[in-house]
């Protein structure tokens, strides 16, 4: 008689240590795959590292560079760099180094204040415009109606209709400021409000925002939970882009004489004052100009940059 079990094959437990599976990894987090994609975009990084040093550098150069932007010396008038005077001296001997940080102070804050001005108004019009089917007609055609319109005689027009007005009521820097912020920010929502209404028009139609809206969710707190995240991607570039055309609006609106006034630097002021020495001077025009032209470039560097970053198409997500 023999013993069957001696012979019965010796089955493992399938489930045992010694199948047992890894830990299953953490879920990333969306803003470290952001991340991960803008910094492989050596462009965006350089615009990055651009526009910080710029930020940083109009912030914290009146604490190193003491020199007073309207303090006129005539005998030191139409002086070329040196280690006095850095970047030269202007036509009524005031210190261009100076004037350029002050100037770099209202160039990036008119950019950074129409910009936020600009995305606030272009969102708000897309999203209702998208989202609510009877508003979208009406909205569409103002939109339309502004992006019609002749944007530089439009400011120009405005600007000469309000500008003493605004004066008498807040000061003359900061009713020229508030008045230049204003016209370039209502006149530069309309790009804004056209991507992001026909994003939120494909985002109402997924299957999670029906499903809240069947359930009942209010329109607001849809929007707000629902359709807003899901539209920060265009949000985020038209806002990059927004602040390059911000300052070179206003930089063309002062380099017309129409900005701000002399006495108020900013680089396109600074452009425009050294145009009539530029034959003797030509330093004068090179830095204002650089700065313009450097800053418009890291913006747009960055804006695209984000763009990449933000599409899930390109992040094979």
């Amino acid at each position: 008689m023999t013993d069957n079990h001696a012979t019965d094959p010796v089955i493992h437990n399938p489930v045992g240590p010694a199948q047992a599976a890894g830990k299953p990894r953490p879920p990333r987090n969306q803003w470290l795959d952001v991340w991960d994609q803008f910094r492989t975009h050596k462009g965006a990084l350089a615009g990055a590292a651009f526009f910080i040093f710029i930020v940083l550098a109009v912030s914290i150069g009146p604490w190193l560079w003491t020199v007073d932007p309207t303090f006129i010396d005539i005998r030191a008038r139409n002086q070329g760099p040196s280690l006095t005077h850095p970047f030269g001296t202007d036509q009524l001997g005031r210190d261009l180094l100076a004037r350029m940080i002050k100037g770099g102070q209202t160039s990036v804050s008119v950019g950074l204040m129409a910009m936020a001005l600009s995305v606030f108004l272009g969102t708000a019009v897309g999203v209702l415009a998208g989202y609510f089917r009877k508003l979208d007609g009406p909205l569409m055609r103002f939109t339309d109606l502004f992006l019609a319109l002749p944007l530089l005689p439009l400011l120009l027009v405005i600007l000469l209709l309000f500008r003493d007005v605004l004066r008498a009521a807040f000061g003359p820097e900061a009713g020229i400021f508030i008045l230049v912020v204003g016209v370039i920010g209502i006149t530069s929502w309309m790009q804004t409000a056209r991507i992001v209404r026909g994003d939120v028009l494909a985002i109402k139609e997924r299957e999670f925002v029906l499903a809240a809206r069947s359930i009942g969710t209010p329109n607001r707190r849809m929007i707000t939970r629902h359709i807003l995240p899901n539209v920060l991607s265009p949000i985020m570039v038209s806002a990059t882009l927004g602040i390059a055309n911000a300052i070179i609006t206003e930089s063309a609106l002062s380099f017309l004489g129409f900005g701000f006034p002399s006495d108020f630097p900013t680089w396109g002021r600074l452009l425009y004052d050294s145009t009539d020495y530029l034959q003797q001077f030509p330093e004068r025009v090179m830095w204002p100009g650089l700065a313009i032209s450097l800053t418009v470039l890291s913006v747009n560097y960055i804006g695209d940059g984000l763009r990449d970053a933000l599409d899930p198409r390109i992040r094979g997500r």
